[in-house]
């Protein structure tokens, strides 16, 4: 196995190849299993929400993002409510400012078809 092929003459080393793969497979496993896995939970309203189930939905969201799983909080609209964009958007924008101080914004609100989607992210401690 050649070391360094820079150097004048390269630098080279006999080894097991098989203990060389089994060495870099046992190396990739450790990065692997020292990785965090993210974890997303999602929180379901509807355009005209009361604040009663709002703020019940968003003590859940804080519990989620405190636990440091990210947040998918979006809208589904039924039917003819897709008339209510604009109090969905509301409606989102109030959560991500009642979160600010858990975790922040990682992308607006967005409608996908049916859905108007926001992501939030967990704040590093």
């Amino acid at each position: 196995m050649e070391i360094s092929p820079n150097a004048n003459p390269p630098v080279c080393k006999v080894i097991d190849y098989k203990k060389f793969v089994y060495e870099q497979k046992k190396r990739e496993k450790a990065l692997k299993a020292k990785a965090s896995k993210v974890t997303i939970k999602e929180i379901r309203f509807g355009p005209n929400t009361d604040d009663h189930d709002y703020e019940f939905k968003k003590k859940h969201g804080e519990k989620f993002l405190q636990e440091g799983s990210k947040l998918k909080a979006y809208v589904f609209f039924k039917g003819r409510s897709i008339i209510y964009k604009d109090q969905g958007e509301i409606l989102l924008l109030r959560l991500a400012r009642d979160l600010e101080e858990y975790g922040k914004v990682e992308q607006m609100p967005k409608l996908e078809g049916k859905r108007m989607i926001m992501f939030i992210a967990p704040k590093k401690k």
